[in-house]
């Protein structure tokens, strides 16, 4: 194809080429770095194409490693299916953890890092062996897991206005903020996943509340997921990674001050937001 017929080519042209995932990855990351939402994605890649929007996110990840990144662990998403039916899908997502996406409990957030962040509390799982196996299941998780810390994940989405579908999120590397992570690690010993409470406050009021079961029915059961999902996809998950298992309760929007999430069994974590968020395109705060 010709650099002047490539030129005259409009969205709906593109969708399910190879140039349609490098201009989705061209805007995601050009959003990224200015902090200035773009517009979806979905207009280059379908609204169902998720292999191509996958693409899309090993490209951006391929990106920020080779400028120096490194990979530490995966996140789950869209595992509420309240969410799934939102979004016209039944199973969950995935992304990819950096490690300059990782903040330590109390550790201040600045807003101006982001672009429209929102906040939800949920179980981070570190492995202590590789999950290769395509079928693997929640014994293999359990046996493979050293231990849990509370976690609050920041979200965040490059898309203006968080006007996203299932493409949009896959591909902006599961709409990935950052998160902080509680500092007391617990084994799942006589842990019951499904039954720990969560509440979430801001400013010291209650702000979200949830429990194990809002995520796939178990936390270990959503990892499970994600370990079957990566290994088919060829990326296994690998000993020392932390993994975000999905969210317990509803996400909220981050504001100044702080958040405190409690888990029961597992302790609490907390982070302060200071300053203001990003400028979005319409000129306004995000």
């Amino acid at each position: 194809m010709s650099t002047t017929t490539r030129s005259a080519l409009g969205p709906a042209d593109l969708v399910g080429t190879a140039d349609a995932v490098h201009a989705a990855e061209s805007r995601l990351r050009a959003a990224a770095c200015a902090r200035i939402a773009c517009a979806p994605v979905r207009e280059l890649l379908g609204e169902a194409d998720q292999e191509s929007a996958y693409a899309v996110q090993s490209l951006g990840i391929a990106r920020r490693v080779a400028e120096g990144a490194r990979i530490v662990g995966r996140k789950i998403g869209l595992t509420s299916p309240v969410v799934q039916a939102q979004f016209g899908v039944a199973t969950p997502d995935y992304g990819v953890l950096l490690d300059d996406m990782v903040a330590d409990d109390r550790q201040p957030l600045g807003l101006g890092g982001f672009i429209r962040p929102r906040v939800e509390a949920e179980v981070a799982f570190v492995l202590g062996r590789d999950l290769e196996s395509p079928t693997t299941h929640v014994a293999d998780v359990i046996r493979a897991t050293e231990f849990v810390l509370p976690a609050i994940e920041v979200v965040d989405s490059r898309i203006a206005g968080w006007d996203i579908r299932i493409t949009d999120t896959i591909a902006d590397n599961a709409s990935s903020g950052a998160v902080v992570l509680g500092t007391t690690p617990r084994g799942l010993d006589g842990l019951d996943l499904t039954r720990v409470g969560m509440r979430l406050d801001h400013e010291g009021a209650p702000v979200s509340t949830g429990a194990g079961s809002a995520c796939l029915g178990s936390p270990v059961i959503a990892v499970a997921w994600l370990a079957r999902a990566v290994a088919r996809h060829g990326r296994p998950l690998r000993a020392g990674e932390v993994v975000l298992s999905g969210a317990l309760g509803p996400m909220v929007d981050a504001a100044p001050g702080v958040f405190h999430a409690r888990l029961d069994g597992l302790g609490e974590v907390r982070t302060e937001f200071t300053g203001s968020t990003a400028t979005t395109t319409d000129g306004g705060a995000a």
